[in-house]
């Protein structure tokens, strides 16, 4: 009898709990789904404003010593972001609520004046400073308001990319790699569908790319794993590349000021040079035309620059659309030295690349599905799973937690490189 009195009690406790996040969850989706998609729509109008007016690049240094300004003035250190919020996760670090405000209207601002960043980062960062605030306001325990951090950075990132799989994956998989929080699943997945259904309701269109995939066959995984592993060497120097041109940057221009108005001016100036404005902003236009097989020879080249200038000047938004930039760029115009059609190795490198800097398998695998459809999706798994060993313990986040080794079934406990 005591024993199905306990056994009773554990149902009611797991019941109680499954209950509990789904009300949170949901509520957390009512709110990250309009924040992601007025987001998304301020974007747009950002880039969308820049390209009708070319004039506006000219606002960078402007627009820069604005952003220092607003962070200054609501005494919040500019470099605080992304990782930050990984970091809260594990630790009782709380995240302030003036950082939603903030990272939106600095990122709108980076986009405008036409920096090389994206815009998950600010997704991650507003959902989960959203999250934070609402579970430290609803007095849930230090583990629930991790949870419902999480839940808040995979709803915006879902309302923003329509990618709601990939963002409950990410956000579990990105904290500490080689631990999922399984615990987040129902949260994360109940948060990410409410904020996706209702962003698409006002308007926000998902993410999708028509794609011909060429059927499986045994020369093509041998060509498919080939590029993976050129992704995760390409990587490598972007995350060595964005790390140290962020440490020269804050060596030789202690002020925040100078320093992003040096790193305008030197984006600038690049962008006349090259006579073209394809490099700034996040880089959506690139990725669908190398999708479609077009793509300059040294275009990754010239957006990884720019990226690691913007970014280590201090301009806002995040490094993964322009990673997912360098990837499509860079396998549509390796893929066909190695046999592969443009637009397929394009869809490749975006995967493989995306895989490796943010060193999440899972997420990527879901990411390919929900980008390009499940035609031959062993194709990107393999590609993944190789780019993910191969791109060693380096990642664009240094706050990220390797928890289990890459080689071997060894517990390291390391950040990422």
């Amino acid at each position: 009898m005591a024993i199905l009195q306990q056994k009773g009690q554990d149902a009611l406790a797991f019941i109680a709990a499954f209950l509990k996040w789904v009300g949170l969850a949901a509520a957390m989706g009512l709110v990250c789904g309009p924040a992601g998609a007025v987001f998304h729509h301020c974007i747009a109008w950002a880039s969308s404003l820049r390209s009708q007016h070319d004039f506006v690049i000219l606002l960078m240094p402007l627009g820069g010593v604005l952003i220092v300004f607003l962070y200054k003035l609501c005494r919040m250190e500019a470099g605080m972001g992304t990782n930050q919020v990984i970091s809260s996760i594990r630790s009782k670090e709380k995240l302030p609520i003036l950082m939603a405000p903030l990272i939106f209207i600095a990122t709108v601002i980076s986009q405008l004046v036409g920096a090389s960043t994206g815009r998950e980062g600010a997704a991650l960062q507003v959902g989960g400073s959203i999250g934070s605030f609402l579970g430290r306001r609803l007095r849930l325990d230090i583990k629930d308001v991790h949870m419902l951090t999480l839940c808040g950075m995979s709803g915006v990132f879902a309302a923003l990319f329509g990618t709601p799989l990939t963002a409950t994956v990410f956000s579990i998989e990105v904290i500490s790699i080689g631990v999922l929080h399984y615990a987040a699943l129902i949260p994360c997945i109940v948060c990410s569908i409410t904020a996706y259904q209702i962003s698409t309701a006002l308007g926000t269109a998902p993410t999708v790319f028509a794609l011909d995939i060429p059927d499986f066959t045994a020369l093509l995984s041998v060509k498919v794993i080939v590029l993976a592993a050129l992704c995760a060497v390409l990587s490598i120097l972007f995350c060595v590349l964005m790390k140290e041109t962020q440490a020269l940057a804050q060596k030789y221009l202690k002020n925040e000021y100078v320093r992003i108005a040096a790193g305008s001016a030197a984006v600038v100036a690049v962008t006349y040079l090259l006579h073209t404005r394809a490099f700034n902003g996040a880089g959506m236009e690139q990725i669908t035309l190398a999708v479609a097989g077009k793509a300059g020879a040294f275009d990754f080249l010239f957006k990884m620059l720019l990226t690691s200038v913007s970014v280590a000047a201090g301009f806002k938004g995040g490094e993964i659309v322009p990673t997912l930039m360098i990837g499509a760029t860079f396998g549509c115009v390796a893929g066909p030295l190695l046999g592969l059609p443009a637009g397929f190795a394009a869809a490749i490198g975006l995967i493989c690349l995306f895989c490796s800097v943010v060193n999440c398998p899972i997420a990527s695998i879901m990411l390919s599905i929900e980008l390009f459809g499940t035609g031959e999706i062993l194709l990107f798994a393999v590609a993944c799973c190789v780019s993910y060993m191969l791109s060693g313990y380096y990642g664009l986040y240094s706050s990220q937690k390797i928890v289990y080794s890459k080689l071997t079934t060894e517990f390291v406990d390391r950040t990422a490189q």
